[in-house]
């Protein structure tokens, strides 16, 4: 999962893509990146490992000039990590092409040999690479100097044909503009902003998250349509098309349990009300499945589960309580890479109120649970901090399968809810009860603030695939996915970044 961000102003743009990277870091805290174009048509960019507040300083933001440009924060999912892999990506043929991508390519292997028959060299494993070179391929069968927005169309229609996935791509062509499209299915994300300068011409945004648009005064349009295409010329136009074939909106309903920002509007949904909506139906399912237990406070597992465990403690009338400090210094645990990592980390986030556990008969309320290690912590802690009884109620149904859209869901054999059933999951995690929200709630949760969204992507919990990969695409994604293989990998790119520094010396 990764943000992205792109805008066609009429003054420079820096300050406003810093900005809303800023407040889309929460999609992807290892890498950040921004692209500029300036009056002379020429790229400026800086890029790195690291928070958005890391990457840029003062002395880079002066470099980016220009009224038009691309950022992104970067989530690793099944590739490397290291600062080459950064985005946005960059080649210099046809036009001079930038783009930074949402999502992820089930067919990557499939578009490198593509790529290599096309004669394009792909220098990373990144997908977005794959992508960008995918991209650049169809648009150098445009024969013009400066391509119109029929061609650009045609172009993207090619696109599509090609690549298979769940994605959101923001895109610079030199001499044309920013383009901006949306998988056939909708899976990621994306929304189209509108500002008016002081002459009343019309600046455009296009972002992951609405919050994007919010931070610079831009006002929601709408979201971007699964299939279609946008065409902001440098002059600020606007066209747009749908470009894919069949397209089907089945928004990705993780978004709404955990990855976007409460003040957030997706596909015509308030992500914050869609989590009230989550609370109210699993305090329903405590009153008429659990009325044996005998709660005595509810405490949320911060940050993302606050809104629905204030719900649930409302509409089952049981005091809600901040039972946990969190650090806010320490990144979201679940898009942390390694298992180490990810065990140490809980401890350092979270620290337990005393006052608020000793004696009591709890409900610890998450939006989901993956692996269950930080799940085990989490109820071990308020058994340490003197809770009687430790309950544990997840916003989202069982995670049994892995995303292939964007998300770094684990190996199947790494998710607790594999091969297990409720009881078993709650003797792992060293809970005294277990409660799951059902997806025709979870579901609903979403559909009622938004009646038109009637299809979800859904697969970490049934394992039906709306685009479905190759028969070894599984295998291939555990070698990928594995914690042991993230291990590899993040020693081949410090040993990698050591070797940098030494030859450069």
């Amino acid at each position: 999962m990764c943000g992205v961000v792109g805008i066609v102003g009429t003054s420079p743009v820096n300050v406003w893509l810093y900005n809303a990277l800023m407040v889309l870091q929460h999609r992807g805290q290892d890498a950040a990146g921004i692209i500029t174009v300036d009056d002379e048509h020429n790229f400026h960019q800086r890029k790195s490992n690291g928070m958005v507040k890391e990457v840029f300083e003062q002395r880079h933001m002066l470099r980016l000039k220009g009224r038009i440009g691309l950022g992104h924060t970067r989530y690793p999912t099944a590739g490397s990590s290291s600062a080459a892999e950064a985005q946005p990506f960059y080649v210099n043929s046809p036009y001079g092409i930038a783009l930074a991508h949402n999502g992820n390519l089930i067919n990557a292997t499939e578009l490198k040999e593509k790529c290599r028959k096309a004669r394009r060299h792909v220098n990373t494993s990144s997908d977005s690479e794959l992508l960008l070179n995918i991209m650049a391929w169809k648009l150098s069968k445009i024969d013009k100097d400066i391509p119109g927005a029929d061609d650009i169309f045609e172009a993207i229609s090619e696109v599509y044909k090609e690549i298979k996935g769940g994605y959101a791509v923001v895109s610079l062509v030199l001499g044309v503009g920013l383009i901006a499209f949306r998988d056939p299915n909708g899976i990621r994300p994306l929304v189209l902003g509108e500002k008016k300068d002081s002459s009343g011409k019309s600046q455009y945004m296009v972002a992951s998250e609405s919050v994007a648009l919010d931070v610079s005064g831009y006002k929601l349009l709408r979201d971007v349509k699964p299939g279609e295409a946008l065409l902001i010329t440098n002059d600020g136009e606007l066209s747009s098309k749908i470009c894919a074939e069949h397209p089907t909106l089945n928004s990705c309903i993780f978004e709404y349990v955990y990855f976007a920002r409460p003040d957030s509007i997706i596909d015509g949904a308030s992500v914050y009300a869609t989590r009230v909506r989550m609370g109210a139906k699993l305090a329903e399912q405590i009153k008429n499945e659990h009325r044996d237990l005998k709660i005595d406070v509810v405490i949320p597992i911060p940050d993302t589960s606050g809104d629905i465990a204030v719900q649930i403690a409302r509409s089952l009338g049981i005091p809600y309580r901040q039972g946990f400090v969190k650090n806010r210094y320490v990144g979201r645990t679940f898009i942390m890479p390694g298992q180490k990592m990810r065990k140490n980390s809980v401890r350092n986030k979270l620290n337990p109120i005393v006052a608020e556990f000793k004696g009591k008969n709890v409900l610890l309320v998450d939006d989901s649970i993956v692996r269950g290690t930080t799940s085990l912590q989490i109820v071990q802690m308020a058994r340490e901090a003197g809770a009687n009884k430790v309950y544990f109620a997840s916003a989202s149904p069982e995670i049994r399968y892995p995303n292939i859209y964007g998300i770094d869901m684990p190996s199947s054999k790494e998710l607790i809810a594999y091969g297990r059933d409720n009881a078993e999951i709650c003797k792992a995690i060293d809970a005294d009860a277990l409660i799951y929200q059902k997806l025709s709630d979870l579901e609903a949760s979403v559909s009622e603030e938004n009646p038109n969204l009637t299809h979800f992507e859904c697969s970490i919990f049934t394992g039906n695939y709306i685009v479905p990969p190759n028969k070894n695409y599984f295998s291939q994604l555990e070698l990928q996915r594995s914690d042991d293989a993230k291990a590899d990998r993040e020693w081949k790119d410090s040993e990698n970044e050591v070797l940098d520094i030494y030859n450069n010396i």
